[in-house]
């Protein structure tokens, strides 16, 4: 197991703002996205599982050996501190942005429950999936649904997971339940949420499952943890500290991109951080 923090050398970072542009209403993230899945040639399905129906934006794929599906953060969960999102739609597309930029052309976009669906597809949308029970079984288990469904659709074999923020711990949790997750990526990830919310001082996600108690299960999975050198929500120590905590045999490393923050531009940076992984 690497237990060192490794720090980019060399890595230029162009922050483009305009790529970062928040948008307020649902309908204009939703227009938002149509416009930038549709200008790739992607589309949108909704996949059906037996507690929530997730939104995903794929390529024009048949078949393919390898997929790797992009996770999203826990997007517009909160308006302010204290008042709820009554809906978690992201205000920018950062891990579509991201999974776009993903040249292996067999990556597939999975939106975190309620996020980009409307009509009769918002269905069990409590307040809660997005907040104290972010992470529970129930949201790990649609996660994992989606995904065998995708392994069933295109013919897979194997699988990297990416995800992004609270992603990152979505991620994680269900590569520790799969035997066909070969890489975990997780990029601002939340890898240990009593860690996170001890460290910030803020109310603890009771309702939810924490990736910290399932690093057993994660031996046999190559993982690459990606944080922010100025990231205040998720500081690279919070990564460390998990990573140490794998068994002995891991592959595991936490890479620190300088400069970065916790919601900075990733997509800008995204072809480069894939580029050293490779």
């Amino acid at each position: 197991m690497q237990q060192s923090l490794h720090l980019i050398s060399g890595l230029i970072i162009t922050v483009l703002l305009s790529s970062c542009t928040s948008i307020s209403t649902m309908q204009q993230r939703t227009l938002a996205v149509e416009q930038i899945v549709s200008a790739r040639g992607w589309q949108s399905q909704i996949i059906a599982t037996s507690f929530f129906d997730l939104m995903s934006y794929r390529p024009a794929l048949h078949q393919s050996k390898h997929l790797t599906v992009y996770i999203e953060g826990d997007g517009l969960a909160w308006l302010t501190s204290r008042q709820v999102s009554s809906n978690p739609t992201p205000t920018n597309p950062l891990v579509l942005k991201m999974a776009l930029k993903d040249a292996s052309n067999s990556s597939i976009y999975i939106a975190r429950p309620c996020q980009y669906v409307t009509g009769k597809h918002i269905k069990n949308c409590n307040k809660k999936y997005w907040t104290s029970h972010r992470f529970s079984t129930v949201v790990i288990e649609a996660m994992n649904d989606a995904i065998t469904q995708l392994k069933h659709s295109f013919q897979a074999k194997e699988f990297t997971l990416v995800g992004y923020s609270g992603g990152g711990a979505i991620a994680t949790l269900v590569a520790a339940r799969r035997d066909d997750v070969v890489k975990l990526i997780t990029v601002a990830g939340n890898l240990d949420h009593q860690a996170w919310t001890d460290y910030h001082n803020i109310s603890p996600l009771t309702g939810s499952l924490n990736p910290a108690d399932y690093q057993a299960s994660l031996s046999a999975i190559e993982q690459i943890h990606f944080v922010g050198e100025n990231d205040k929500i998720i500081p690279p120590f919070l990564a460390q500290l998990f990573v140490d905590e794998l068994p002995a045999n891991s592959k595991s490393k936490v890479i620190v991109v300088p400069g970065q923050t916790h919601s900075d531009c990733w997509d800008d940076v995204w072809p480069e951080l894939l580029s050293i992984i490779e």
